[in-house]
């Protein structure tokens, strides 16, 4: 415990000084971040990250995949306290709309990336309009229950290929056959000759830096979202949503417009996913993954983005580098969220404000105030009622 004393008072230090560091101080962190990602597919450390399994794939998806996901999910549960167990279905959208428009209509992968995250945000408003007014569980079961009904849908519709799915999805076009210089020091990281910009379908990692890219713009745009009057009204109502109405606030419209945003950062996942996956079939797209991409924003701290972005990667990674214990893997999985879950209750990286939200008792996953107790608090007494 006393190790873990040290290391929380170590992160505290570092958020304090990054908190006050100017944004001159902050851009050379930023670059080095970026420089570090564009490296990650380097083989030396594919040798350590994941020696059973192909690096560039894991880092492509799920690693990739399950960051972009969590950042869009954290808007909907981090950011407006909004529970949703159906977040899978956007995920499912993206895909599928690729898939159709690509395969069955000859689109261009950079024509579908816009329509694809236009369909997913319609779809998260038509899902949002009548179900936002119920609060908690109850929005819990509706959103869970939209989620299975994209999946079966899609499993029982026999044009977009029923439990078969779709398969030839095109890759995006091949932007430029440039490649890395095959010199030091890109010799020695296994990246000399990489063809970053063409696609096909035996190499990875010029996927994975197209999700990268998806990734950088998404956070900025988060970001500077939350830092709008947008981000405090999603704080308001996180907080206090009976509150935050008196003010005010039209809490109807940021709840709604937090669903679009999060469903468009879920279809954008989706059309990329396609692209590359060439197949997709209903049972990619089943409640398991709402549940780890929810377990990653909660396991990281739900409401801060560098947590979520770090839960997101261990869910998705540490299974894979358990992945020589064979079946056991899945125990050990499990034995390490516990682990951490039970030495860090709020979050590996949570936000002052959302900790401090779960001490008093008024926070937690998703609810947010509204239907699940803090530690606290007595879970009988948690709001969970119908408005409106």
């Amino acid at each position: 415990m006393a190790s873990l004393r040290m290391v929380t008072g170590t992160v505290a230090r570092v958020r304090d000084g990054w908190a006050s560091a100017p944004g001159r101080a902050r851009w050379p962190v930023y670059v080095l971040l970026v420089l570090g990602a564009l490296i990650l597919p380097a083989d030396s450390i594919g040798s350590f990250m994941s020696p059973s399994s192909n690096w560039s794939d894991l880092l492509f998806f799920p690693i990739g995949g399950y960051i972009l996901l969590a950042i869009g999910l954290n808007v909907v549960v981090g950011q407006a306290g909004l529970l949703d167990l159906g977040y899978v279905a956007f995920f499912a959208i993206g895909a599928y709309s690729m898939a159709v428009l690509g395969k069955l209509h000859g689109w261009d992968f950079w024509a579908i990336v816009p329509v694809g995250i236009v369909i997913a945000a319609a779809s998260g408003v038509i899902l949002g309009a009548p179900t936002l007014r119920l609060r908690g569980d109850y929005l819990a079961i509706v959103t869970l229950g939209f989620g299975e009904i994209i999946r079966i849908v899609a499993q029982n519709t026999d044009s977009i290929g029923g439990p078969n799915g779709i398969s030839g999805i095109p890759h995006p076009p091949t932007l430029t056959e440039w490649a890395v210089p095959d010199v030091q020091p890109f010799t020695g990281l296994g990246l000399g000759g990489l063809q970053p910009f063409t696609y096909g379908a035996l190499d990875s990692r010029p996927y994975y830096y197209l999700m990268l890219l998806a990734i950088i713009v998404v956070i900025v745009f988060v970001v500077r979202l939350n830092r709008s009057r947008v981000g405090r009204a999603w704080a308001a109502i996180r907080e206090d949503e009976d509150a935050a109405e008196l003010m005010g606030v039209p809490t109807f419209k940021f709840k709604l417009a937090a669903f679009a945003i999060g469903a468009a950062i879920g279809g954008l996942t989706g059309v990329i996913y396609g692209s590359q996956a060439t197949s997709i079939i209903p049972k990619n797209f089943e409640f398991m993954v709402s549940a780890l991409i929810l377990a990653a924003v909660v396991l990281g701290g739900s409401g801060n983005l560098p947590g979520v972005i770090l839960g997101a990667f261990l869910v998705a990674w540490l299974p894979e580098r358990f992945r020589a214990l064979n079946d056991y893997r899945v125990l050990f999985f499990g034995l390490a969220l516990v682990v951490m879950m039970a030495l860090r209750p709020e979050g590996l990286l949570p936000s002052r404000r959302r900790k401090a939200e779960l001490q008093e008792g008024t926070g937690g996953m998703g609810g947010l105030g509204a239907g699940v107790a803090g530690p606290d608090g007595d879970p009988h007494e948690a709001k969970a009622e119908v408005t409106g």
